[in-house]
């Protein structure tokens, strides 16, 4: 089986054509022919080593990817009915996991990891959903602003900014997002209200507009404590990348972690559906081959996307 992986951590260039052992499904799982899987920034941390502390006793090689889509090819026992052979299908992979990430011919994933792919959507815009949907989905659920209320939402023109947005609408909140001034058209788009320029005073542009603060906001930039004085009294920052406070006039930093949520098929099947009504939005930066993952890592790292690259597997 031909994945894109690595034998050592670094930059881009370490990544290399590998041939696997062809993986099997084991009880409860599925296996899946890989025909897109998305690149994510997380991948660049496993790449560069950032995640080995999850990975005790694991050696390499490693395969990064936690976006898949494609087609169910083998079924292990002790599924449920609800996937099916030749079904096409999306699923979150936990690349730290024995079986490895989503950039390889074949991943085994759990069955609870796997919805239908969305009805219209080829399989790189598929690919682009669950992950960054999920990510944003968690940290709009801890921030548990009813309807009605207010959010901020900082990296909006990113993928998870983007799918926070859409959400927060969906959800009935209304909508403070940031932008530079060539993505206020976009952002304006996934449906915010109100939008800020970005930047190291975006706090005060948003306090400007919620004199008291937001009650929740969505750390979609990574500024950390520069948001904190967004938010109200009370209020919480949901946070990406791990950061957890403190944060003073009782502000509660919750930080997200999608990992937490990779076998709720409930909520991914629910955004697989938004994703099918439209609710969400799916952006592909590009597609290129496999075998130029590493390039595509340069250009994640280089910043400016605007969606997701996608490596076709097909």
């Amino acid at each position: 089986m031909r994945a894109m992986g690595i034998e050592e951590f670094g930059g881009p260039d370490v990544l290399r054509v590998l041939e696997l052992p062809e993986p099997q499904a084991g009880p409860g799982e599925v296996r899946i022919r890989v025909h897109a899987a998305a690149v994510n920034p997380t991948d660049a941390v496993l790449r560069r080593g950032g995640h080995a502390a999850r990975m005790p006793g694991r050696w390499p090689p490693f395969v990064p990817g936690m976006d898949a889509a494609g087609v169910i090819d083998q079924l292990g026992p002790g599924t449920d009915g609800r996937l099916a052979v030749g079904q096409r299908v999306v699923a979150v992979v936990l690349f730290i996991s024995e079986h490895g990430g989503a950039y390889a011919e074949q991943v085994v994933v759990p069955a609870a990891s796997v919805v239908p792919a969305p009805e219209g959507v080829d399989h790189p815009a598929a690919s682009t959903l669950l992950m960054n949907a999920m990510t944003a989905r968690l940290a709009l659920d801890a921030l548990a602003v009813p309807p009605g209320g207010t959010v901020a939402v900082t990296g909006a023109a990113g993928a998870v900014g983007g799918y926070a947005v859409e959400l927060a609408k969906a959800d009935g909140l209304t909508v403070i997002a940031d932008a530079a001034p060539q993505d206020v058209e976009r952002v304006r788009g996934f449906g915010a209200d109100h939008v800020v320029e970005r930047g190291p005073d975006v706090a005060d542009r948003i306090r400007a507009l919620v004199p008291d603060g937001v009650p929740g906001l969505v750390d979609g930039s990574h500024q950390t404590t520069e948001l904190v004085p967004a938010v109200a009294d009370g209020g919480t920052l949901a946070e990406l990348k791990g950061w957890s406070g403190p944060a003073e006039r009782g502000v509660l930093v919750r930080p997200v972690m999608v990992t937490d949520a990779i076998t709720d098929t409930v909520r991914l099947d629910a955004l697989r559906r938004q994703a099918e009504a439209g609710v969400l939005t799916l952006h592909v930066a590009d597609v290129l081959p496999a075998e130029e993952a590493a390039r595509a890592h340069r250009l994640l790292e280089a910043g400016g996307l605007r969606g997701r690259l996608v490596l076709d597997f097909s």
